[in-house]
């Protein structure tokens, strides 16, 4: 049974593997230690990096705080890799292609390339032209399901991140529950 140390260790021993499986607790324990830096980071970004400014008037009060979040910036930067490798070898051990784990991401840059290529179109019209409405509402009728897709596809992702190891060996390698540790 892998421990928390365990799945910490074999993830940054594993920083640019994306061959080979990872089982459920590698990856969830994993996602579980980035969760707790991520708190531990914005804790210490909210107490020593924040700026808060006050703004009076006559008649009201208000409060403005800001942070440029350096400690969670660099947090994020150090468990990228790491972390797309393990999701990686965990929907290979789903039996699943780790490109997979890239959805979300992958769809979010295509809906952007359709946002502004649809308003590019649509605004390189007349204003008020028939063509203008036309691809105005066909811009529409893309972006209303894309953002619907853009809303499923992580939950997908996360459904096929918490589906138990393929048994046996797939083509991505033996079953990390069968292999001796």
């Amino acid at each position: 049974m892998m421990t928390f140390s365990d799945a910490i260790r074999s993830c940054f021993s594993k920083f640019f593997t994306f061959s080979g499986r990872a089982s459920r607790p590698e990856y969830w324990l994993f996602f579980l230690f980035i969760v707790i830096w991520n708190i531990i980071a914005g804790i210490i970004d909210w107490q020593f990096f924040t700026q808060v400014a006050v703004t009076e008037t006559d008649t009201s009060k208000s409060i403005t705080a800001t942070s440029s979040q350096p400690v969670q910036s660099i947090v994020s930067l150090i468990v990228f890799f790491p972390h797309l490798a393990v999701a990686w070898r965990r929907m290979h051990d789903t039996g699943r292609s780790g490109l997979y784990a890239l959805l979300p991401i992958l769809l979010i840059l295509g809906a952007f390339a359709v946002l502004i290529f649809g308003i590019g179109i649509a605004s390189s019209f007349q204003h008020g032209g028939t063509l203008d409405i036309l691809f105005t509402r066909a811009t529409l009728l893309i972006v209303i399901p894309t953002l619907i897709v853009l809303v499923v596809s992580p939950l997908l992702v996360l459904w096929w991140l918490t589906r138990p190891s393929q048994p046996g060996t797939n083509q991505y390698g033996p079953n990390p529950h069968e292999v001796a540790q």
